[in-house]
């Protein structure tokens, strides 16, 4: 328990003892703590800490926890805007330690049962794993293989709970290292010129089980996932369209999801791409808004007909006072600007019932479903549809 007022730390461990904890160390400073921590001693397995002290202060004892590989939970407490905490709790997750949240002073009794209920839910701190890269050729080989495959998130509509559609997300199933994410491949993509090759070969699959689905009575839109570095190939309108008429869909049933992970250096070219597929009557939403170099310039310039608004902006906003005003702020937006909007990351029943009272259109996240191969999403649409009524049921 570190904290530099003494009327803080007797409540707080008085607290705590009420709850059952009967072995807490109070320190009156960071430098107290990491003098205790660095003793040789057995480490806390739990952390409460202000951000306001002198001479070292929360978020310079956050930077020396990782220093010396603490592995517990931490819990940071403060008096100060609550933004400013919510900058340090994010810092110290991107350190990779547990933060358990984050408590305002004074400290309420309720509060404090809330964030250590958690503490199971939470998981060990993951550490620095180090994460195995490939090499351009090992990938080239894996898309000519046809060891990429499309998984499918559902995309559900909030007023009625009807499944709208799918977004596509690529999966490599490596002969040797298991299902491995985009995030370990799809930059080395973009790096290595492999990134057209890579999209086309996801795109004709999701066009190919779009029209399965149709086939079995779903007329489902898919979504897949553009680089804007596919969009500096002139000749990318005509292969969508080809490969539209080649899988019988129409184009209205494609959608395609524009994340700028780089600046570009020739912007005129994906504007041109752009457009010629909104002429083509394709669908464009600007993914992960809020995001990367997703921005107002992109609305402007850009015929989207779709915004998504990330989950970094989404997930908890009911609580936050920060992300439920860019939240609205965006939803406004797009209804100004004639656009469907999608919330991404609904992972619970009050960010369903929040983003369902504030007008959003269409949701998406582990509330509604994870990811499935192609071959579960009949089953899963039945179940849904048993499910449906009772995640509808309006909450005000």
């Amino acid at each position: 328990m570190i904290d530099d007022e003494p009327f803080v730390r007797k409540l707080l461990i008085h607290q705590l003892g009420r709850m059952g904890f009967e072995r807490v160390q109070a320190c009156a400073s960071a430098q107290e703590a990491l003098s205790v921590l660095e003793g040789g001693g057995a480490k806390p397995e739990l952390i409460f800490c202000d951000l306001q002290m002198p001479e070292m202060d929360g978020v310079e004892f956050v930077r020396h926890l990782v220093r010396v590989g603490y592995e517990g939970g931490l819990v940071l407490v403060s008096g100060e805007d609550e933004r400013v905490v919510q900058t340090a709790a994010k810092l110290a997750r991107a350190h990779n330690l547990k933060v358990l949240g984050a408590l305002t002073k004074p400290v309420s009794i309720e509060t404090l049962k809330q964030i250590l209920a958690g503490d199971v839910a939470q998981g060990p701190a993951q550490g620095h794993k180090e994460r195995k890269t490939y090499s351009a050729e090992r990938l080239r080989c894996a898309i000519a293989d046809g060891e990429l495959v499309n998984y499918y998130q559902p995309k559900v509509e909030f007023a009625s709970g009807a499944v709208a559609g799918f977004e596509t997300l690529v999966r490599w199933r490596h002969p040797q290292d298991g299902l491995i994410l985009p995030d370990q491949f799809i930059p080395l993509a973009e790096e290595s010129g492999l990134i057209n090759e890579l999209t086309r070969s996801v795109l004709r699959t999701a066009l190919r089980h779009a029209r399965a689905w149709g086939d079995d009575g779903y007329a489902l839109q898919v979504a897949v996932n553009v680089s804007m570095d596919n969009l500096v190939s002139l000749d990318f309108p005509d292969f969508v369209e080809r490969a539209l008429g080649e899988a019988g869909i129409a184009a209205s049933g494609l959608l395609l999801e524009v994340t700028e992970s780089r600046l570009m250096k020739d912007p005129l070219t994906p504007l041109e791409v752009l457009a010629r597929l909104r002429l083509k009557r394709v669908g464009l939403s600007i993914d992960d808004f809020g995001t990367g170099h997703s921005s107002l310039a992109q609305l402007r310039d850009i015929p989207f007909s779709e915004l998504k608004i990330d989950r970094g902006f989404v997930h908890g906003a009911w609580r936050d006072a920060s992300l439920r005003a860019i939240l609205e702020a965006s939803l406004g937006m797009a209804r100004q600007l004639g656009m469907k909007t999608v919330a991404e990351g609904v992972e619970d029943r009050e960010d369903w019932d929040f983003l369902r009272n504030s007008g959003c259109e269409l949701a998406q996240g582990w509330f509604i479903a994870k990811a499935l191969p192609h071959d579960q999403i009949a089953d899963w649409i039945a179940d849904w549809e048993v499910r449906r009524p009772t995640v509808v049921e309006f909450r005000s």
